[in-house]
């Protein structure tokens, strides 16, 4: 099946699969391990059982979730040696020591201080343990930071030289790591992660609502109380993330304007007021839309705050240096769609409070089960985006991705990524199936935590087997 493909194409593919499988869990650990702290914190100061209840529960699946994603992180690393070895040579300068800086702060914290929030609860004090869990939050946002800005880095460069074998080279490490577009994406991808969790723990919470909801005593206090939280996430956040998403685009606008025209439709120039192309179809030969549905002059209104405004198209642009407008055009309406839809279930959400109906609307909590994955979706729609709207570029406009690929022959590459596409699902979908049934079970009073449970039964085996046989007897 890829004996057409080149063997930069398959380069390309194995990357885009592998770092959307690893996406999904950071996404998913740094709005838990956030969410963890905010619940030990309010159990410490309310003394509430419930708090501690659902910090139990949230935990199994964080240690899950932080486990999967640090070993498809490594993979990844991997291929910048494999597959894009002049990348790693032109580029390695730079890149090298900001992810050695995010080893060196971020992933020495999180280590440091993992093992005694997942299995120091019963062993040191609540004060300690309250740090290990706030130190843990703390490392995944700085991790986040530090890769978002190499990221942001390959996007908006700035703050280096070229030496005399073509390397990038730092002169000035502060213009290189707050580089024109990294506060932009860094407010924008955490707000994500935020969302990513409030959603899936709100689909859980609707979930367990409406199995529960024809109980004699009704919904338990741990489903109540994990939905309301979530509900108030989406409501407040939703709507921050919008605001955070068109800020960026307006600095996209500003640094990458041809990616812009790539995610607006905009194959031709508008000297005065372009249309908002809400749908159409992308002919990327001819360079036209086709079939298009727009409102005129509102493009112009939301890129340039003026109905008039000039906007300049793909045609501004050297025909060689436009990004694949379809798949651009397709995932930027997506994430925008599900940031909407977001929108729309906090919304319904306030109006159920005010009413009286968190608890009893099934339609809401039906809505709400079906966005819970919509999170994931949106991170993967905007880093397809965000990537896709990057090319043919791996630096922007200083390094071309025809000029980064190792060479290999594409039939080396095919089979890398069959391995790959094989391996991952059979993982990484036993890992999730198991996340999953976690989730089956409704948070109850005296929820146990990574180890009760299985000292018992341990003895003689690995630390790692202790583990897998505790979060067994947790699922049980």
């Amino acid at each position: 099946m890829f004996d057409n493909a080149s063997a930069i194409d398959l380069a390309r593919a194995q990357f885009a699969f592998t770092v959307s499988f690893h996406f999904i869990f950071p996404a998913l650990s740094i709005g838990l391990a956030s969410y963890l702290a905010v619940l030990e914190g309010l159990w410490l100061r309310t003394g509430r059982e419930v708090f501690l209840t659902l910090f139990k529960y949230w935990l199994k699946i964080f240690a899950i979730t932080f486990g999967m994603g640090v070993v498809s992180g490594i993979v990844m690393a991997y291929q910048f040696g494999t597959n894009w070895a002049v990348f790693s040579d032109k580029a390695g300068p730079v890149i090298g020591p900001l992810m050695a800086y995010e080893v060196l702060t971020a992933f020495f914290l999180e280590a440091g201080f993992l093992g005694v929030m997942l299995f120091g609860m019963e062993r040191v004090g609540r004060t300690l343990h309250f740090v290990a869990t706030l130190a843990v939050a703390a490392g995944t946002f700085i991790s986040a930071f530090w890769i978002i800005v190499v990221n942001s880095w390959m996007q908006t460069p700035q703050g280096h030289g070229v030496n005399a074998q073509g390397q990038f080279v730092p002169l000035d490490w502060l213009a290189i790591i707050f580089n024109p577009s990294m506060p932009y994406r860094l407010v924008h991808t955490v707000l994500g992660a935020y969302l990513t969790v409030a959603f899936v723990v709100g689909g859980v919470g609707a979930w367990h609502l409406l199995r529960e909801r024809h109980h004699r005593e009704g919904p338990s206090e741990g489903t109540r109380v994990m939905f309301s939280m979530a509900m108030w996430m989406a409501a407040l956040v939703a709507p921050l993330q919008i605001v955070a998403g068109h800020t960026q685009g307006q600095n996209t606008l500003e640094h990458q304007p041809a990616k812009i025209a790539a995610m607006e439709g905009d194959y031709r120039s508008y000297p005065r007021g372009a249309p908002l192309i809400l749908f159409g179809i992308p002919d990327q030969a001819p360079g036209v839309m086709r079939h298009t549905l727009e409102i005129p002059r509102l493009g112009s209104l939301v890129l340039k705050n003026s109905l008039t405004a000039p906007v300049a198209g793909l045609d501004a642009f050297p025909r060689g240096d436009w990004a694949p407008v379809g798949i651009v055009f397709w995932s930027f309406r997506l994430m925008v769609g599900i940031g909407f839809a977001m929108l729309a279930l906090g919304l319904w959400s306030l109006l159920a409070r005010v009413r009286g109906g968190l608890y009893r609307w099934s339609w809401l909590h039906r809505f709400a089960v079906l966005m819970g994955p919509a999170g994931f979706v949106a991170v993967i729609a905007g880093w397809v985006t965000t990537e896709a709207g990057r090319q043919p570029f791996t630096v922007f406009h200083l390094l071309r991705t025809s000029q980064s690929v190792s060479p290999l022959d594409a039939p080396a590459v095919a089979t890398s990524l069959i391995a790959f596409v094989i391996v991952y699902f059979a993982v990484f979908g036993t890992g999730t199936a198991f996340i999953l049934k976690l989730m089956g079970h409704s948070p109850h009073p005296g929820e146990t935590g990574p180890t009760r449970g299985a000292v018992t039964r341990t003895a003689g085996i690995t630390p790692a087997q202790q583990v897998g046989a505790s979060l067994d007897s947790a699922a049980d």
